[in-house]
């Protein structure tokens, strides 16, 4: 499996570092990329609903939900640095195929859904701000996808150092815009202690968890820290752990007083004048200036809406490589994974503002929020299970008590998303004219997702094998072994990469060689460690390919093969061929993709190189 980012993977060094002020500056960063997740335009959605409707009365919902958001994105931080793996990756090595495919597809739609806010947040921004329709606006949103490769190969640190432009661009434009408003402080402090007002106030409040903690930055979290290259002792990780933990402290509560500035504006300017139904961004910012009688007070509004949009576009789309490269282990171009990821935004949002018009953006948004939290607990209990796991964390485990508080949030997302969906359902059932319809449909999903959950949640409980990688046995190859005949090849080199590509190869292997041929399975590692180190790493991957490589030749030795096995480290197209060569070798078969033309180009592939390099013939085998 490759590095998560692998373009940006420990490309910032947190080493040699004298002072201890150096030490930390080296690991902030990646927590600032995740607030810009905690403060984009489908927050701004559901804090200016929450604001208008109900004033004060939900900033604790707020407050509580930066404490989960702190204690989920230390977890994820925490298995991207001890186990180098990133969320996605780490469910694809222990969840079967079936599994793995329905939560890649449930973490498709959250970053859809995530996508749409954002899109439709800095389309309205910029709407409101230059006049430029919506649609057009939308179109506009697509050219953030070549700011985003723009920076990347400027490095992580360019990167990091824009979006925390953006980020002080909104702080201080909500600092001016508190000035303007004018809060009632002694209601906002009374609005921290728990209550619920209405039954719709729980909607708005799921809303505002569903917008605040998202599933997709728990993804992009456990990647981001691993673009930090550290000592990997004992003492190393744990200093790691500690500096990224006050990276995100410091990160998230300035998201926190984003979003309660935002509830608040809504609150001193649209609840005390008795609008209570100011929903829409639009109307909010259309209003600002008769109600706060400046013209900064919507111009500011929008500004911070378009830098709130910009880099919540970046980073989702950031999380989208990650869940599909880390899930289905897709090795596709970014670029083209990234164009792929904004597309999948604007569709839905150029459809609905075409059907519907620009009116409906605003519950479109607050939707897109509810559908997030709906997905929370498919990402949240997998993360809370790998971090438990004292193998996977090689002794970095959470403790008894981060484990309790851990599940009692996911307890209570859960239990809120479950009478958010029977709520909602009922509600379906009693208007329809064709409830049959809804029985077939959408009530056996709500059962199928119910049971996928307590799958997810008890599956570790009785899982007694504790298998690394569930889904790359060698075991499930369907291989064809030869009968006697003659053969002219003595000495077969065979490449593997534990795909279905492998079943292929071997078995044109064995045609070539027979039963009294020599094979060598040979495969590479290729973590940024493996490149650097060589055979000296010693990392997460190393432990996982070495015991699987060790496993196939365990397989065929057992079926009566003469087997040997050989791992390399660094890059294929350099190893192999040298692997290749010191060896006594009569021919080398490779497995391909069979990609031809365009997905060449997005696949890639290291057989071109490795062709010119060998002295012996090479037989490539297609998928």
């Amino acid at each position: 499996m490759s590095k998560s980012l692998e373009e940006v993977n420990e490309s910032v060094s947190a080493q040699n570092k004298k002072s201890v002020f150096r030490k930390i500056l080296a690991f902030f960063g990646p927590a600032y990329l995740i607030s810009v997740g905690y403060m984009d335009p489908g927050n701004w959605a559901t804090d200016i609903a929450g604001g208008s409707q109900f004033g004060y009365s939900l900033l604790w919902v707020l407050l509580m939900s930066n404490i989960m958001a702190l204690l989920l994105q230390s977890l994820s931080a925490r298995l991207g640095i001890v186990t180098q793996r990133d969320l996605a990756q780490a469910s694809r090595e222990t969840y079967s195929p079936f599994i793995n495919y329905i939560l890649y597809f449930l973490a498709e739609v959250a970053i859809a859904a995530c996508d749409l806010a954002e899109v439709l947040g800095m389309a309205i921004g910029i709407n409101l701000l230059f006049d430029i329709p919506l649609i057009e606006g939308v179109m506009i949103t697509v050219l953030d996808t070549f700011l985003l490769l723009f920076l990347i190969n400027k490095g992580i640190r360019k990167m990091e150092a824009f979006i925390i432009t953006l980020v002080t661009v909104i702080g201080v434009s909500f600092i001016f815009e508190m000035v303007f408003a004018q809060p009632e402080m002694d209601k906002v402090l009374l609005g921290l202690i728990p209550t619920m007002p209405t039954e719709t106030a729980l909607y708005i409040a799921i809303g505002i968890i569903g917008a605040t903690v998202m599933p997709h930055n728990l993804y992009l979290h456990s990647s981001l820290v691993q673009t930090r290259k550290f000592d990997r002792s004992k003492a190393g990780i744990k200093q790691a752990l500690k500096y990224n933990f006050i990276d995100s402290t410091i990160a998230l509560n300035l998201a926190f007083l984003v979003n309660a500035a935002i509830l608040i504006l809504a609150a001193a300017t649209f609840y005390r004048n008795g609008m209570f139904q100011v929903a829409e961004i639009q109307d909010a910012h259309q209003f600002l200036e008769p109600l706060l009688g400046t013209k900064w007070a919507p111009i500011l509004f929008a500004v911070a809406l378009i830098a709130a949009g910009q880099s919540s576009t970046i980073t989702g789309t950031l999380a989208g490589q990650i869940i599909m490269e880390g899930y289905l282990n897709l090795r596709i171009q970014p670029w083209v994974r990234r164009i792929i990821t904004r597309l999948i935004a604007i569709v839905p949002a150029v459809i609905v503002i075409t059907i519907f018009g620009e009116g409906v953006t605003g519950k479109l948004l607050i939707l897109s929020q509810v559908i997030l939290s709906l997905q929370l607990g498919f990402a949240i209990i997998p993360l809370i299970h790998f971090v438990s796991d004292k193998t996977k964390m090689k002794g970095f485990h959470i403790s008894k008590i981060t484990q309790i508080a851990s599940w009692i949030v996911a307890s209570i997302i859960v239990i809120l998303n479950g009478k958010l969906v029977y709520d909602e359902i009922t509600g379906w059932l009693e208007i329809s004219d064709h409830p049959i319809i809804l029985w077939l449909t959408v009530v056996p999903m709500a059962f199928g997702f119910l049971i996928l959950l307590l799958y997810i949640v008890f599956k570790p409980v009785f899982d007694k094998s504790k298998r690394v990688i569930h889904n790359h046995s060698p075991h499930h190859l369907k291989l064809r072994f030869p009968t006697a005949k003659t053969y002219s090849k003595r000495n077969l080199a065979v490449t593997v990469d534990f795909s279905a590509a492998d079943e292929v190869a071997l078995n044109n292997a064995f045609e070539l060689g027979g039963n009294d041929a020599k094979y060598t399975l040979i495969h590479i590692v290729e973590t940024v460690g493996a490149l650097i180190h060589g055979e000296n790493t010693d990392d997460h991957e190393t432990t996982i390919d070495e015991k699987l490589l060790m496993e196939y030749e365990a397989m065929l030795i057992d079926k009566g093969f003469k087997v040997s096995i050989l791992l390399g480290f660094g890059s294929p197209d350099k190893v192999i061929p040298t692997l290749i060569n010191k060896g006594d070798f009569d021919v080398l078969v490779m497995g391909t993709h069979g990609h031809t033309g365009f997905k060449d180009l997005v696949f890639g592939t290291t057989v071109d190189k490795i062709r010119h390099k060998i002295s012996i013939p090479l037989f490539i085998v297609k998928q």
